[in-house]
């Protein structure tokens, strides 16, 4: 009698039955609209940071990658990627210029410290704008300063004068404390022999945390990155509606970093490339989550970075359609069109140069050091009532076109994560 194992046949059987009980991978619009309701609501408080909202905002979308099967990033124990922020809020402000005190409404001041002791005109270095001058030039280059400077602002520049000084005087937040400072005078003074400052802050340390995630891939050190900002303004004002939810701005690129990380795990194979997923905080604030995410890693590793920005309301190009900022600084953005080509899909290049999108996301900080970043978006914000409002509720978005925006993401992203495609670099000599 000739015996029979039936073991291949078992095992054949119960490989079928483990393939088929597998999560299909799929983007749902019951998943899009349930995400981005909760990160929208107003038990979230518009998600400013320090708040209450963002610390609640972060809890959920911990909870939503834990669900969806990610990986802690290396040197982590949680999803949670903490950082301390000082904000230094002014207490006293002395300014003497040429032996004559200079009034308040005419000066400003940033220290990032407690306190502040110029005594002398050597000790600060000075630049004058003239009226045909850059005052946010002059400010920009005293920033990048490592030690100090004396800004004189002609008076005809007032209007910006007055918007920087609302500024300072309101507080400022910084990463790290340091002896740089700047001061800025509003006077038509240009010729200085004598400078006397004296500061004084309260300096207040408080806690912000990105949340970040990965799926391995086969090749650990060639990184794949979705990202989007999950703060946004918080509570403003004292009438009508208060809350400044961020449904568009950014709840809604937050939702899709949380569906394409459910996504990508659901396809149950290892990448080639290691996919990296992350939220970041106070991209509102000046972008200090994704500058302290970029420095716990190697930007040569990141080969793209997908940051995706305001996909709540169709481009003016339809509704399958989405652009990319900075599309000239790389391959990037033609590297999506190939991919998608022949589908419904399409991305064409920003249609608003002249708001300087590019500068204006978390894309930009890694993009100063070389990464393939950029951010990919269908608001027209040219013309967008909601941005930056009370009204930027999920009842003005269209989830079905966000729906197939994050569909078309997913697409175009394939042939980076399989290795096929390697965006060219960008050079960050060309990134201001």
């Amino acid at each position: 009698m000739k015996k029979t194992s039936i073991l291949p046949s078992l095992l054949l059987l119960f490989t079928s039955l483990v393939i088929s009980c597998q999560p299909a991978a799929e983007i749902k619009e019951a998943d899009v609209t349930r995400i981005i309701t909760t990160l929208a609501a107003d038990d979230m408080e518009g998600r400013r940071m320090f708040s209450p909202g963002i610390e609640k905002a972060s809890e959920f979308i911990q909870g939503e990658f834990k669900a969806a099967g990610l990986e802690y990033v290396d040197g982590l124990t949680s999803y949670e990627q903490k950082f301390d922020m000082y904000t230094i809020t002014p207490k006293s402000v002395s300014v003497t210029l040429n032996g004559q005190p200079v009034a308040e409404e005419y000066a400003a001041v940033s220290v990032n410290n407690e306190k502040l002791e110029i005594s002398s005109i050597d000790e600060v270095e000075v630049i004058v704008v003239n009226a045909d001058g850059n005052l946010r030039g002059a400010i920009s280059q005293a920033r990048g300063m490592k030690g100090k400077a004396l800004i004189l602002a002609d008076p005809s520049h007032q209007v910006m004068f007055e918007r920087y000084r609302g500024s300072l005087s309101g507080g400022n937040h910084v990463m790290a404390l340091d002896k740089k400072a700047f001061v800025l005078i509003l006077t038509s003074i240009t010729d200085v022999s004598s400078l006397s400052v004296s500061v004084e802050n309260d300096v207040k340390t408080e806690s912000l945390s990105n949340v970040v995630g990965k799926i391995s891939g086969k090749r650990a050190n060639e990184v794949v990155l979705f990202s989007a900002h999950y703060d946004h303004l918080g509570i403003r004002g004292t009438k009508g509606d208060t809350i400044f939810n961020g449904a568009n701005d950014d709840a809604s690129g937050t939702t899709a970093v949380i569906t394409l990380a459910k996504y990508f795990k659901d396809m149950g194979t290892q990448p080639e490339r290691t996919i990296l997923f992350a939220a970041f905080t106070a991209e509102e604030g000046g972008g200090y989550g994704s500058k302290y995410f970029s420095r716990q890693l190697n930007p040569d590793e990141i080969v793209a970075m997908f940051n995706i920005e305001m996909i709540g309301k169709p481009a003016v190009s339809g509704p399958n359609t989405a652009w990319v900022t900075g599309f000239d600084k790389s391959s990037f953005g033609e590297l999506l069109q190939k991919a998608v080509k022949g589908t419904e899909y399409e991305f064409y290049a920003d249609p608003y140069p002249d708001q300087n999108l590019f500068y204006r996301s978390d894309n930009a900080t890694l993009a100063r050091l070389g990464v393939p970043a950029h951010s990919i978006s269908t608001t027209p914000i040219d013309v967008d009532k909601d941005y930056h409002k009370a009204s930027d509720e999920v009842s003005t978005l269209d989830l079905a076109h966000m729906t197939n925006t994050i569909k078309a993401i997913a697409a175009a992203a394939t042939g980076m994560i399989s290795g096929e495609d390697t965006p060219t670099r960008v050079d960050p000599a060309n990134v201001n």
